[in-house]
């Protein structure tokens, strides 16, 4: 929407991370089968900009496991509203780690 743009109508990158990271850490909770926090996020690349207007599909995978944390490569995809050609973003990996009602690292159990 135009409340999420800059000046030249492009989404905030801003924006497009917190998606990012939402999608992300649904794939960590379903995973780790509870709560699961982000410790990190490393390798943004911006390759494209989004404009008002643009359906953004966001694409995650598990890329590893380990005792409590989780590494989750996360893609966003562009498609203008009238085509059918999709473009691929920014992609980004996210660090999670599972934790307990405390708020302290649990084992994620397989």
């Amino acid at each position: 929407m135009p409340r999420d743009t800059n000046a030249y109508g492009d989404i905030f990158g801003g924006w497009l991370v917190s998606i990012m990271d939402n999608a992300a850490g649904l794939t960590a909770a379903r995973h780790s089968r509870g709560r699961a926090v982000t410790v990190a996020m490393d390798g943004m690349q911006f390759l494209q900009p989004v404009k008002v207007g643009c359906e953004v599909s966001v694409y995650t995978e598990i890329e590893k496991v380990g005792r409590s944390s989780m590494v989750i490569a996360v893609e966003a995809w562009r498609r203008e509203r009238h085509t059918e050609n999709a473009v691929k973003v920014t992609q980004a990996k996210f660090t999670f780690v599972a934790v307990d009602d405390s708020g302290r690292p649990r084992p994620i159990e397989a």
